[in-house]
Formats: C-alpha cells, structure tokens, sequence
C-alpha cells in the first residue's frame, strides 16, 4: 500500500513538472459557498452531547466540534479565511428537506444514515454508532420490553427511533400505545437518553433496561451526489480519526464535565466506534 502511494505520488509530481496542473472547478455545496460567502450548518437544540444549546443559546457539542473543522477545511479549500458561519436550527421532521433544498450545507446534529434517506440526502463517514435502548422511571417495575405491553411509549416523530418501535410492537404484539413528539432528544437512541437523563433534575428518577437494540449509525449529513465536498468531509473526520484527534474531542464530550451543567454523560467508546476510527466508512445499517 505505502509503495502505491509513493508511485502515485510521484506521478502527480512528474505531471505538474510537465504543465501547470489545471485547477478545480468548483462544484455543488463548495460552489454556493463561494459565491455567497456563507456555509450554514444545521443544528439540534437538545440533542445531548451531541448538538444542543449552551446557557447562551449557543450551538455546542460533539457534532458541532466535528463541522468546526469542516469550516476551517472549507476555508482552506476556498482561500476563504473570513468565511461567515451561520447556525440554522433543524427537528427531526425539517432536518432533510433543509438540507435536500440547500437550506442547510451540513447539518451536525443526530442524523442516523439509512438507505432510505440516501434517496434525498448524502452522508459523511460515520461519526457514532448508537444502540437502541428504553428509558423509563425508576419507580417503576418495568424492566424489558414484554413490560411495556399495553404501555404508553414516547418516540420523536420523523426518526428511525419511531420506526423501530412501530415495528417492535407489531412484530412483538405488544399493543403498545406509540405517541410522536414534534422533537426532543430523540428517544430511545443510548447516547441521547444518557444525556437525557444526565441532564434531568433529578437523574436518579430515570433509568435505562438492559437490553439494547442495534441502530443505524450517525453521520453528517450533505446534500446528494455532492461529490466535491463530500471528499472534502469525509477527508476531514478521517484526518481527526488518524491523528487522534478524534478520541480527545469524544473523552472531552462523552467522557468528561460538559457545558452548561457540568453534567457527565459517561460514555466510554465502544468497541464498534473504535473499529469505524481505524477503517472509516459510510456504510448504513439498512
């Protein structure tokens, strides 16, 4: 492979000693950014610790850190380093469409990469790969999903959370009572009930079953068959998977006090994370 590299590395040498190399015409995402000097990126309000709002109403979080460095490759690739950065706040049910209809240029929040929403959208190399687990009070004798049986049950509308317990219940016969909210941080995913339930009044009130349900992985999300800055993107999240910088940004997020509350979501990496960190890719789960 090194050996590869190196001859490919020396042609594109050769070649440039031969005749100036022509440059890069700019196309899609990269193109609208130029020409307007802006790149908007979408964000979530309570999607904990991923992409939510600081005491200030400040977009934060592990998604929000990872599109910061988007910009500044933005910036670099455009020779732009006053590009302006705007904030468009994004739900479960607009997230899509804003991105689909240029809104929205990333959107770094909680978005799961399914083959169904890759007819509409693109998708990055994943960044988290979630489980699928119940929250519930611990007051409570709930303890698997047979207890939810003729329960009333919380999901997000317009979420793969929302399809996966529709088919839980009617693969299972649970005669469960399913009810859509218009957005919140976005049930049932483990990362996000964590922080769910780390961030509550009294967290102890609250607890998550033991079983957990595979999910579709997380990923930002780009317009389709934007394959210039898709590159661009995916080049940047592998960049911080080699360098390490990566594991720092998850430990600082995941692992440690975060703003406002201080709160810990603590969340080690898991083991199928860590084997995206070492071969990245954009593969969804379905």
């Amino acid at each position: 492979m090194k050996t590869a590299i190196a001859v490919i590395a020396t042609a594109g040498l050769v070649v440039g000693l031969c005749a100036p190399a022509k440059a890069q015409s700019l196309e899609g995402t990269l193109k609208k950014v130029k020409e307007t000097g802006t790149i908007t990126i979408g964000h979530r309000d309570s999607s904990i610790p991923l992409s939510y709002l600081d005491d200030k109403l400040q977009p934060i979080g592990f998604s929000i850190e990872l599109c910061k460095h988007v910009v500044e490759a933005v910036k670099a690739k455009l020779a732009m380093p006053s590009l302006s950065v705007k904030y468009n706040p994004v739900t479960s049910a607009t997230r899509l469409p804003l991105v689909a209809n240029g809104t929205v240029d990333v959107e770094c929040g909680s978005t799961a990469n399914m083959t169904s929403r890759q007819a509409q959208v693109g998708f990055s190399y994943t960044f988290f790969v979630p489980q699928f687990k119940w929250i519930t009070r611990t007051n409570n004798d709930i303890k698997t999903a047979d207890d939810l049986r003729g329960k009333t049950v919380a999901v997000t509308a317009g979420t793969n959370t929302a399809l996966f317990v529709n088919k839980l219940n009617n693969d299972g016969k649970l005669g469960m009572t399913i009810m859509q909210g218009k957005d919140h941080a976005e049930s049932f995913d483990d990362i996000l009930i964590a922080g769910f339930r780390a961030n509550a009044k009294n967290p102890a009130d609250y607890k998550l079953l033991d079983k957990s349900y595979p999910s579709d992985p997380y990923a930002l999300m780009i317009r389709k068959d934007d394959r210039q800055f898709k590159t661009l993107v995916d080049e940047t999240l592998a960049k911080l998977m080699r360098s390490g910088e990566f594991e720092k940004l998850y430990t600082q997020w995941f692992e440690s006090p975060i703003p406002p509350r201080g709160i810990n979501i603590q969340l080690p990496m898991s083991d199928a994370l860590k084997r995206t960190i070492k071969e990245p890719n954009d593969r969804p789960n379905s």
